[in-house]
């Protein structure tokens, strides 16, 4: 962690948890269960430039900032668990390697699989759903699997277009 004595780390994150938090509040409803959400880019970018644990910390104070500013429910802290395991998970596999389709996928599937299908149905089974585990699971899976797609196209789009410019390569 010695990086976040670093400045420009410290404005970077800075700068992309604002970025996740404002994310948070925009979606595209695409029919009753589906919608497409923004607020996993920048988790994903601070994976790629700042590390894991830079982006963990991220993803906690993204989703702890998102919920003061815009409460959509009550506070549960699974849900801040799973937004900083996303961004560890994306800079375990994304820190300091070059942005490919294949390594972009690794990344979506590993985030949908332990994010997407097995904490969040925890979270949503335990607060809302009560059908059991699996029965969440399975209910929440042609959503997920739809949405890996449509992540991963965004995911591979905006990594690869921040890879070329020039902050990068300062971090």
């Amino acid at each position: 962690m010695e990086k976040l004595r670093d400045t420009k780390t410290l404005a970077i994150a800075g700068m992309l948890t604002a970025i996740g938090i404002i994310l948070g509040y925009f979606k595209v409803p695409i029919n009753q269960f589906i919608e497409i959400r923004f607020a996993f880019l920048p988790l994903a970018v601070a994976g790629m430039m700042l590390g894991p644990g830079i982006a963990g910390v991220m993803g906690a104070l993204v989703d702890i900032g998102g919920f003061i500013l815009y409460p959509t429910g009550p506070y549960f802290p699974g849900f801040t668990f799973s937004t900083a395991m996303a961004g560890v998970i994306f800079g375990l596999i994304l820190y300091n390697k070059k942005v490919t389709l294949w390594r972009t996928e690794l990344a979506m599937v590993v985030y949908t699989v332990v994010v997407g299908i097995l904490l969040n149905s925890i979270w949503l089974n335990m607060l809302y759903l009560k059908l059991g585990y699996l029965n969440t699971i399975i209910y929440r899976l042609p959503k997920e699997c739809i949405m890996f797609v449509v992540n991963s196209v965004l995911a591979y789009t905006v990594l690869r277009a921040l890879q070329g410019m020039k902050i990068y390569e300062r971090v």
